[in-house]
């Protein structure tokens, strides 16, 4: 609909599918996170404290055990030892999953010097439904992919100055993405 390609234009149908899907696994490689709900998901985790775990965004918690001996998840934790963050589904203005899981009252988590991972979460992780500004920055991408075949080895037309080249990356697709790219350390 975008390309204002009538809905009867078979044509380029399986490239545009194409064109789609590797943008939007694009925008999840450049986020690091993927924007659509993963369900009935097993993941393991090593804490970082006793009281915190940094985990793969999560929509839900079906059920949240440990290893208190560092091998055998036995204990399983109620939604009242633990708590979701950020609270309230919002980091620096967007609502975002939880990615982080915080041990609340007397509960922690067990650690251990070699760095086992002990936190087992089984539920749904991802995004319940995808922003609003990652759908605009992989039409936009997709678009510049498809349109890539218009432009051989890069060179969009010419003009007064000589040949306009495609750039490496797109200035709006990146303000689009800003919010959602996961910051890496280390």
């Amino acid at each position: 609909a975008a390309l204002r390609i009538p809905s009867n234009d078979t044509t380029d149908d399986a490239l545009l599918e194409l064109c789609i899907e590797s943008a939007s696994r694009e925008i999840d490689d450049v986020c690091q996170r993927v924007f659509y709900s993963q369900s009935a998901q097993t993941r393991v985790c090593a804490p970082l404290s006793a009281v915190e775990v940094v985990t793969d965004d999560i929509v839900t918690i079906t059920t949240l055990t440990t290893a208190d001996d560092g091998v055998t998840f036995a204990t399983t934790w109620t939604t009242s030892d633990y708590q979701l963050e950020p609270l309230n589904g919002v980091a620096g203005g967007v609502t975002t999953p939880a990615n982080r899981i915080r041990a609340v009252g007397d509960y922690l988590f067990p650690v251990y010097e070699s760095g086992e991972a002990t936190v087992q979460i089984v539920g749904t992780f991802g995004f319940s439904a995808i922003p609003t500004a990652v759908k605009q920055a992989a039409t936009i991408l997709s678009i510049r992919q498809f349109k890539r075949y218009d432009s051989p080895l890069g060179v969009a037309g010419f003009g007064d100055m000589g040949a306009m080249r495609v750039g490496r990356t797109d200035p709006d697709v990146e303000a689009l993405l800003y919010p959602f790219r996961k910051v890496s350390v280390g």
